[in-house]
């Protein structure tokens, strides 16, 4: 296939420099007859068969067709695809390829469907407060030095056009609440209706049309926030066309080249604080006022928020003989007392709180690695209290960062005899009054020359100890003007008393 600016240069060549056809064809590497019917060319080639010829198709056209028509009445599910038809038709008889089928499937399908207005849309227009489109994305970022694949749940407002972006490190339900919570406080309200997609999070059943079964837990923060929620036509992301190309302009603008943060607090503020100055750009519809501008009507259309939605998800789990509950393969320390039974894991975003007797009895920072354990050394001190031997190779005892005068006091104590069941006392006596204490006496013991866990419990008691009662001041009106004479011989006379048992 020839362009054509290679066909002018063999016009030029031949009318105007008047070289002949032989030196063109050796010169551009060409056939004699190429260079001949190009010298007489004006109009730009047209290589592109206007009907694809199958003859091998042909007999098998009409049985083809009775297929497509018959399975265009069943479920989308139990429709054969272009490969199971091909595969059909060869039962039959047919030796052609599998393109030849491919390409009439396609082209029947077309003009069934009417895809000529399949890119074809409405303009919409959307009043203030109306509606806000949800979208997840995936990003690659940089994160303390390890290259990660992160979540982004992306939020716009349709009349404003204001979005709002934030991360996390997983796509669940906790991580949808959360993202809810941030982003209508940074909104300043909440829209009348919130557009999805049919993620699991929040559709748990789809049904004809727009019906469907939304997920309970979900519900629940929707009543929570009062909007309602509207989920799109699977595979129809047109219906919610901001947000989708929101996805696109956030990874071109924020994500590229490779953003490079400490945590996911720092890339989350930074994120924040990018949303506001994006929102200086001209608003697409009002070129003559600005995102911003425009944000700041619709703020006055949202519903105020009264306080954040608990976003927790709840797992009812058993706790481990080593006082331990699993929560995405990773596990969570409990108080010893509730070793064996059941309790409630709430995760949300940030925390995991373990709940038992409608009390809650632990709470930890969640962590998203994998196989890693979490313990709180306190839950495990009522042991101690029995198995003082757990303490040198217990691993919540062995990972806990103390301060150094704490460590230094632990170490000559456990040298000492039975020194691990006396620095356990410490630790009981530390429990009630705060490690601030035991940090201080260990201090004022290391001061000396005596370091013992009498010594440092003996500090420790110094230290809480009640502060001595100020002296009252007595008004001048209960003052004694006459104070008694301190004489005891006027107790005698009761020693002469007879006293008489009857």
């Amino acid at each position: 296939m020839l362009f054509m600016d290679m066909i002018a240069e063999i016009r030029r060549r031949h009318l105007v420099s008047k070289e002949s056809i032989s030196s063109i064809a050796r010169d551009l590497k060409l056939s004699r007859p190429t260079v001949r019917k190009h010298c007489r060319t004006q109009a730009a080639p047209v290589y592109r068969r206007q009907t694809q010829p199958v003859p091998m198709l042909g007999a098998f056209q009409e049985k083809l067709e009775t297929w497509l028509r018959r399975e265009r009445l069943l479920p989308k599910a139990q429709r054969r695809t272009a490969r199971r038809l091909f595969e059909g038709l060869q039962a039959e008889g047919y030796h052609g390829a599998y393109d030849s089928v491919q390409r009439f499937v396609q082209r029947w399908k077309a003009a069934k469907s009417g895809a000529s207005l399949a890119q074809a849309f409405v303009p919409l227009a959307f009043a203030p407060g109306e509606v806000c489109q949800f979208d997840w994305s995936h990003e690659h970022v940089e994160l303390n030095g390890v290259m990660q694949t992160i979540k982004v749940a992306h939020f716009r407002l349709a009349f404003s056009r204001q979005m709002f972006v934030v991360a996390y490190p997983r796509e669940t339900q906790e991580m949808v609440f959360n993202a809810h919570n941030r982003a209508f406080a940074f909104f300043g309200g909440v829209p009348a209706r919130m557009v999805y997609d049919n993620l699991k999070a929040v559709v748990e059943t789809i049904f004809t049309g727009k019906e469907r079964l939304f997920n309970r837990r979900f519900m629940v923060l929707a009543n929570h926030y009062l909007f309602e929620p509207v989920a799109c036509t699977p595979a129809s992301g047109w219906e919610k066309g901001q947000v989708e190309n929101q996805v696109g302009n956030i990874r071109e603008w924020l994500f590229t080249p490779l953003a490079r943060f400490a945590s996911f607090d720092a890339l989350n503020d930074w994120l924040a604080t990018r949303c506001r100055e994006l929102a200086a750009r001209k608003h697409p519809v009002t070129p003559e006022r600005s995102i911003a501008a425009c944000f700041v009507d619709e703020q006055l259309a949202l519903r105020q928020v009264s306080a954040p939605f608990d976003g927790y998800v709840e797992h009812m789990v058993r706790v481990s003989s080593t006082c331990l509950v699993v929560l995405d393969r990773n596990r969570y320390s409990v108080p010893a007392a509730f070793a064996g039974r059941a309790v409630s894991v709430r995760s949300t975003a940030a925390e995991v709180r373990i709940v038992a007797d409608g009390a809650v009895i632990a709470t930890h920072t969640r962590r998203f690695g994998r196989d890693l354990l979490i313990c709180d050394p306190w839950h495990y001190l009522p042991i101690l209290e029995r198995k003082p031997g757990a303490l040198r190779n217990g691993v919540p005892f062995r990972e806990w960062d103390l301060p150094v005068a704490i460590e230094l006091v632990r170490d000559r104590i456990l040298k000492q005899p039975k020194g691990d069941r006396a620095y356990v006392e410490l630790l009981v006596l530390a429990r009630d009054v705060g490690l601030e204490v035991l940090q201080v006496a260990c201090e004022l013991v290391l001061e000396g020359n005596v370091v013992t866990a009498a010594v440092v419990l003996n500090e420790m008691r110094r230290l809480t100890a009640p502060a001595a009662p100020a002296m009252l001041a007595i008004p001048d009106m209960l003052k004694l003007h006459r104070e008694p004479r301190a004489d005891c011989a006027r107790y005698d006379h009761l020693r002469e008393v007879r006293h008489v048992i009857h």
